[in-house]
């Protein structure tokens, strides 16, 4: 009896989000997702890579699937996977891919294994959904990384001097001080920033990402460039998949 009761609680259902998978062992690959409820979740999966392997293109990279593992010591074994989404239409559009990419990237680097995300998955959840139903360019990018800072509790001050508080004369925009700063509290090591951005980021910073207001096309370009810029400090890591973005 007990026996089976330890055979039991080895088998645990989840769901995640894939976010990016390797080759390991002969035909293995290790499948790396987002789960709401246990965070950044490394499995495996046995034969996956042989042509007959049951799971297919189930466990492909920016997939949405139901999951059925094994807990192991080390690696967790995907015994069963169903999708849930799997977008489509998004792996149509090169553009759209990139975007997906750089989401999955991002949270991938942020994201804590063995700790609840409900956050991060339902952010990414909706970003890529967003992409399925047709949403592009680079604001959409730029809303998903201010809004991922802010899931983390790090969104970046745009409203007011994230050294003094002061809501006037914002010309400038700190990375390590946290986001715009006043030009009394501009100490150097600060970037100033086209009339209209800061305003501009903070309209995509609370828009819906799906639902994001009318593109302008002078400051998308410079509003992307400052996020990946925060992002990219406070995380201490490179979006790869931003750079192919922008290329």
């Amino acid at each position: 009896m007990g026996g089976q009761y330890a055979f039991l609680m080895a088998i645990r259902s989840d769901q995640g989000i894939v976010l990016r998978g390797y080759s390991f062992g002969e035909s293995d690959r290790i499948v790396v997702l987002l789960s709401p409820n246990n965070g950044k979740i490394r499995t495996v999966a046995k034969g996956v890579r042989k042509t007959k392997s049951r799971f297919g293109a189930r466990l492909e990279p920016l997939t949405h699937v139901d999951l059925v593992l094994y807990e192991g010591r080390n690696l967790d074994t995907i015994t069963q996977a169903s999708i849930i989404a799997g977008f489509p239409k998004l792996r149509l559009d090169l553009d759209a891919v990139l975007a997906a990419g750089t989401m999955a990237e991002a949270v991938d680097k942020v994201a804590v294994e063995g700790e609840p995300s409900h956050r991060l998955f339902l952010l990414l959840l909706r970003g890529l959904t967003a992409l399925e139903n047709g949403a592009r360019g680079h604001d959409l990018v730029t809303a998903f990384l201010l809004k991922l800072m802010d899931a983390l509790g790090l969104a970046p001050a745009l409203t007011r001097c994230a050294s003094c508080g002061r809501g006037e004369h914002l010309n400038r925009f700190s990375l390590a001080g946290g986001g715009v700063i006043c030009d009394s509290c501009d100490t150097g090591g600060t970037v100033r920033l086209r009339a209209g951005l800061t305003e501009y980021l903070t309209l995509l910073s609370g828009a819906d990402l799906a639902d994001l207001p009318e593109s302008d096309e002078a400051l998308s370009g410079e509003a992307v460039g400052v996020a990946r810029r925060f992002v990219e400090y406070h995380i201490e890591a490179q979006l790869h998949s931003l750079a192919l973005l922008d290329g």
